[in-house]
């Protein structure tokens, strides 16, 4: 009886321990900020993913739970912008049941009732998807998601969809503060790297914003200082630079830099020397050799032109993938401060 009660004590133990750590705060310079999880608890009806069809397939999953719905179905609105296609949107409504799951392959786009919602995305097509839910009541609804990306290489990317919440409110450039961040290193044979960033804002001229835009892109990015600190925490200055929802081929590529103040603007990066872009793309930090640390992007002042139906402010989501160029490979969410849950800490 003795046994049992000490393992039970144990168990209580652990069980306190591993609800503890499921919100765990990480302490930089003496605040204490909170790591939101990807898909987040709030309901919301705004998913987010990255696709690829450049020697790579991409499939995009979308759920529609029974939260908060009381038994009904639910309209996604599935927009889809192509980088490589000067940021063209493609867009669809589609209908979902009560828990309702269903996959999106991007190389052959099928409704979830099995018609085609006429998208065809041709080869080498990439950029991000915007998944709005709502209820017929026009409330949101609150749908999960997930990507799998297989390159023809033999590596997967695999991550949750990105979910907008508080965490992404009101991130405030020049505060020290407020920063994305990922780590990474070279273990494995990781030698390659995809960092992309999705710049977007809402579509003010429709009743709730309930539409993505990421056009124009000479007024829609995000500028960033970027850092590295290495396993020692010893920091290295990189270069200034912007996500848009632009490539180098993009006719606006100049406008959007004269606007933005910056000399280099992409969809995606490379971490650097060490770890450079899958695609051969621009580098977050050009010239530096690092195999493990931290990149650090820190929102920068700057004033963005007008746009006569964004939204302020401008939103961004961040995907970091890592692999060896041939059977490994690993993709998450940008980390990110939330202003909301900054607080002084009291100790040292």
């Amino acid at each position: 009886m003795k046994i049992k009660s000490t393992l039970f004590s144990l168990f209580l133990i652990l069980a306190f321990t591993v609800l503890a750590a499921v919100n765990v705060n990480a302490g930089i310079n003496g605040a204490f900020i909170t790591i939101p999880e990807t898909d987040g608890v709030e309901q919301n009806s705004h998913l987010f993913y990255f696709f690829d069809l450049r020697n790579r397939e991409t499939f995009i999953q979308v759920t529609h739970p029974d939260v908060f719905s009381s038994g009904s179905g639910a309209t996604a609105h599935v927009q889809i912008y192509d980088v490589s296609n000067n940021c063209n949107e493609n867009n669809f409504f589609d209908t979902y049941t009560v828990n309702d799951t269903h996959v999106y392959n991007m190389r052959d786009i099928q409704t979830n009732n099995g018609t085609p919602p006429g998208v065809v995305l041709p080869d080498g097509a990439y950029g991000f998807v915007s998944v709005i839910v709502t209820l017929p009541s026009g409330a949101p609804a609150m749908p999960i998601g997930n990507l799998r990306i297989i390159d023809d290489n033999g590596y997967e990317y695999r991550t949750n969809a990105q979910k907008i919440g508080e965490s992404f409110i009101g991130l405030e450039p020049g505060d020290p503060n407020v920063f994305h961040s990922f780590n990474f290193n070279t273990k494995g044979g990781v030698n390659l790297s995809d960092v992309v960033g999705i710049t977007f804002s809402f579509d003010t001229n429709l009743p709730g914003g309930f539409e993505i835009i990421a056009n124009p892109v000479q007024d829609i990015f995000d500028p960033f200082d970027v850092d590295i600190v290495d396993e020692n925490e010893t920091p290295f200055s990189c270069r200034d630079i912007v996500f848009s929802c632009v490539d180098e081929d993009n006719p606006l590529l100049e406008e959007l830099l004269e606007n933005s103040g910056s000399s280099v603007a992409s969809f995606e990066y490379g971490i650097n020397n060490a770890v450079p872009h899958s695609k051969g793309g621009e580098l977050l930090c050009p010239g530096n050799t690092i195999s493990e640390g931290t990149v650090i992007l820190r929102p920068e002042f700057v004033s963005l032109p007008a746009c006569s139906n964004c939204a302020d402010p401008l939103w961004f989501f961040g995907f970091v993938g890592l692999n060896n160029g041939n059977g490994r490979g690993s993709m998450d969410s940008l980390w990110t401060t939330n202003e909301f849950q900054i607080s002084e800490s009291s100790g040292g």
